[in-house]
Parts: structure tokens; C-alpha cells; sequence
């Protein structure tokens, strides 16, 4: 009810600002514009403007979508001329701080490497070759849904987190002939494009009372930078300062509503409970044991600064939440926990602009530094359907943390992240953390169609596809997570 009558007084007021009488009106510095920056590499081409016509006001971030060209073959010969691959020539762009590469046909697999190296914002410094995880197909909708089925959905690589750039260089190979095996070079997929993903500016501070999440060692950048347009100025106003209430578009107002229940209208946080106060708001009945944890804090996609524009509007539910699926976002480990945010927004760009998905796969994420994160827009208490388990996202969760764990060990504060935030999710769905579940596939590379397959109910992807991913050392801690979200529980 209480959800009901949120929506129904339009209740806006989010974040505001104190603002003099007598000030000049504000505005949000303008982008980088196409006329500031230096010239193309020759023979570049225009980047496409597919994901980059942004009016000149708005700064929500932006998306270079680049087509690939053909390399010259490698100084091996023997080798043979189909590996000569594809790629671009070291080149200006305007800023950008993840890429991706993405290919037409969302069914093609991409057999080959694929190598970038970035030149950091401002400086004449380039990085070395770092290579972009090219196994990806395994996140994604399942065969046969609607998201899938869409039409926009295209082959990708998992994105790769570089910070503040503006240069790139990148090569795709495929894979060599075998002559061994008489197999010739794998040819690589048609149209190869590399995405350049701008994330965008920080959100606005939340409002001043806000509570920060539990257990946030590091919070994100937008909820503890301030801006500086006052702080130049150190003489009080003058004049009887106003509040201006923040105006939530009519897809934020409809993503934040949905929290209704646990945070006001346009919360950037949605506060922890003790474990007595989340069984009174589960309203478990009367002498019943209740298995549920504590909920955690959780940054809400306001929180993150989601640009709700970009996703479906509509909200996509599965019937129930009958396990959690943990992966790695394989986007590296070169991130700070107070630009996770960004982060985060330049993954959901890149699943939506890049990928042609409905929304941010994952239904939630974590940080290095713990930090829970709302992801794809629903409802953190229900059952949303993700794109994140291809063949199984149906009556599951998935979680994402943000880095490459294969050889990386993943911090403890990821890991008990996880286990909070499994205790809270899967307790209010009756799951048991330490249990095992039969869960029907919708046809993966590792059960077909149709096969009911037992699994436990903390999983890690590689469990329902044949993946690397969580990675080895974050898969080998998911035994510890079991345990500690089931004690959560009070099991």
C-alpha cells in the first residue's frame, strides 16, 4: 500500500540543493565536443554515431562505435594470410574508460584473441597490450526469450575497464590454422566493431542524512564528492537559501518506485537492517522460524547514477528465486572502489548500447571493497529476470563482482558481501544457502534443453556452462560463502 501512495503523490524529492536567491542559475559543464577534438588517425573513418548523439546539455555518457579494418599479416608467414585479422591503428578518440568489441550475429562465436592498448587521458603514456576476455556468450539472455529474440541482440566480448583514455589501439586474431589436424584459421565474425564507453559523470550527493550502505569501507564516488561551486566562495549567501527538490524522470521515478517499501522515492541507498528488523518487514508469520540474514545496504541504481533512459521500460519477472549464480565481471582488476560506479554504468552502457540487451544483466553486483550494488531495475526483493546464466537466468539471481578472479585472489570483503547478500535475497525466497536444487536448463553448451540438472544453491556460473568464469579463485571460495550465508540465515 505504502508503494501505492509513494507513487500515486508523485513524491520526487530525492537529492536537493541549496541554492541563494541571488545566484546565477547553474549548469552542468558541457561535454567534450567533436570541434575540441584533434583529428582522426588517417584513414580512421568517422566513428559511428549509432550510441553517441547525446544533445549538447546532457553528459550521461556516451558509447564510440568504431569499425574494424584489416590488418596487415603478422612477419610469420607460416602462419598463413587468414591470421592477419582485423583491427585498428593507434589512434585519438574522444574519452572513454572501458571498450569492448561486438560483432553482428549473436550466435557466432569469436575464435581468436583480442589485445587493446589505451593511452591515459591527457598524457602521451600507452599501456601495454592487455587482452579482453573473448568467451562471453555464456552471459546473456536465454535461447528463446524475448530479450533474445529481440532482433538487437549482438555478438560481444566481455568488456574491459581501462580508466580515462583517449587513445586506442587493438588487434583481433583468430585462431591459427592446425595443419596437424588438416583445421583451417576459424574465420572471424562479420562485422567486428570496437565500442569505446564513456561512463559519464558522477551522480548528484545524496541528501546529507542518507545512510551510507554497511559495510562500505570505500563509498562511491557521487555520494561523498561534493561539488565545488560554493565551495569557491566562502562568504555565506546573503539571501534566504531555497530548496530545490531534485525532478526524477518518469523511468527513474518507476525504478526507484518498485523499492518503494525499503527506501523513499529516489533514494541513492537503500539502508541495512538488523536481523529482528528484516524478519518484521519479511512478515514472517507468527512462531515460525525465519531463515532470512540481515538485509544489507545497498547502493541503488540512483545511487550508482543509472541513466534510466538507456533500458527496456518495461520490467521483466521470473516466478521465484530458487538460486544465486556468482560470476566475475572478467572487466580486470584496475578499478577503485570509489570509481565503481563508473564502472558499473559503463558495463550496463555496454550491455544495452553495445550488446543490445534490455537492461544491465546482472541483478546485482559487488565491489573489491564490499559494496552491494542494485542491478538490473525491478526490485531488489523480487524476482527479476536477469541476463546473466545462459540457460538458467529462469528462478535465479545473478551476482557479479567486479573484477577478474581466474589468477587474482577476490578480497574477503567481496566474498562476505556475497554471503550477506545471498543470506538476505535467497532467505526471502525460503533457499537454503548450504542446499541443493534441481533447476531445469534452457540450453547451455553443458546441459540441453529440457534437462533438470542439481546444483547447489549458491552456484558459480561454470556450474550451468561450460566457463571459466567465476574464475578459479573466486570459484573455490564459494564453499565459505555457503556456510557463512546459511549461519546468516540462523541455520
Amino acid at each position: 500500500m505504502r508503494a501505492l501512495l509513494v507513487i500515486s503523490v508523485g513524491v520526487t524529492c530525492a537529492a536537493a540543493l541549496t541554492l541563494p536567491l541571488a545566484a546565477p542559475a547553474l549548469s552542468a559543464p558541457p561535454p567534450h565536443s567533436a570541434s575540441a577534438l584533434p583529428p582522426e588517425s588517417p584513414g580512421a573513418g568517422p566513428p559511428s554515431v549509432r550510441a553517441a548523439q547525446l544533445p549538447a546539455a546532457e553528459s550521461a555518457g556516451s558509447t564510440q562505435s568504431l569499425p574494424l579494418e584489416p590488418l596487415a599479416a603478422p612477419s610469420d608467414r607460416s602462419m598463413g594470410p587468414a591470421t592477419a585479422g582485423q583491427g585498428l591503428e593507434r589512434r585519438t578518440a574522444r574519452p572513454f574508460s572501458l571498450v569492448g568489441v561486438v560483432w553482428d550475429d549473436a550466435e557466432a562465436e569469436l575464435h581468436g584473441t583480442v589485445q587493446v592498448r589505451t593511452r591515459a587521458a591527457g598524457s602521451a603514456s600507452w599501456s601495454d597490450w592487455q587482452d579482453v576476455e573473448t568467451h562471453n556468450a555464456e552471459h546473456a539472455a536465454d535461447l528463446g526469450s524475448d530479450e533474445r529474440s529481440s532482433g538487437a541482440v549482438r555478438g560481444a566480448t566481455a568488456p574491459l575497464w581501462v580508466g580515462a583514455s583517449d587513445g586506442v589501439e587493438v588487434r583481433v586474431r583468430p585462431e591459427p590454422a592446425d595443419p596437424q589436424n588438416r583445421s583451417d584459421a576459424a574465420p572471424l565474425p562479420d562485422g567486428l566493431r570496437l565500442e569505446l564507453v564513456d561512463p559519464g559523470p558522477d551522480p548528484a550527493p545524496g541528501p546529507a542524512g542518507e545512510a551510507a550502505p554497511e559495510p562500505a569501507r570505500a563509498a562511491p564516488v557521487g555520494r561523498t564528492a561534493t561539488t565545488a561551486a560554493f565551495a569557491l566562495n566562502p562568504s555565506p549567501p546573503t539571501t534566504t537559501p531555497v530548496v530545490v527538490p531534485e525532478v526524477l524522470t518518469a523511468e527513474s521515478e518507476a525504478a526507484s518506485a518498485v523499492n518503494a517499501e525499503l527506501a523513499p522515492l529516489g533514494a541513492s541507498v537503500i539502508p541495512a537492517l538488523t536481523k529482528a528488523e528484516t524478519e518484521e518487514a519479511a512478515n514472517v508469520a507468527p512462531g515460525a522460524k525465519p531463515y532470512i540474514g540481515p538485509r544489507p545496504g545497498i547502493i541503488t541504481r540512483k545511487g550508482w547514477g543509472a541513466d534510466e533512459k538507456l533500458r527496456e521500460r518495461q520490467f521483466a519477472y521470473t516466478k521465484t528465486v530458487k538460486a544465486a549464480f556468482v560470476h566475475h565481471s572478467a572487466t580486470g582488476n584496475n578499478y577503485t572502489c570509489k570509481q565503481a560506479p563508473s564502472v558499473l554504468r559503463s558495463i550496463y552502457r555496454y550491455h544495452v548500447k553495445s550488446s543490445g540487451w534490455r537492461d544491465f544483466g546482472y541483478n546485482f553486483a559487488v565491489d573489491k571493497c564490499g559494496n552491494i550494488y542494485e542491478g538490473r531495475a525491478g526490485g531488489v526483493t523480487k524476482a527479476v529476470l536477469g541476463a546473466h546464466t545462459l540457460g538458467f537466468n529462469s528462478n535465479t539471481m545473478g551476482i557479479a563482482v567486479l573484477g577478474s578472479y581466474s589468477s587474482t585472489n577476490p578480497p574477503a570483503a567481496a566474498v562476505t558481501a556475497v554471503s550477506k547478500l545471498t543470506a538476505w535475497k535467497l532467505g526471502l525466497f525460503g533457499a537454503n544457502p548450504k542446499g541443493k536444487v534441481t533447476l531445469t536448463s534452457g540450453g547451455s553448451n553443458k546441459y540441453k534443453a529440457g534437462a533438470k540438472v542439481k546444483m547447489n544453491v549458491i552456484s558459480g556460473h561454470r556450474d550451468g556452462f561450460a566457463t571459466e568464469c567465476p574464475g578459479a579463485r573466486l570459484y573455490k571460495k564459494l564453499g565459505k560463502a555457503r556456510t557463512s550465508s546459511a549461519k546468516l540465515q540462523g541455520r
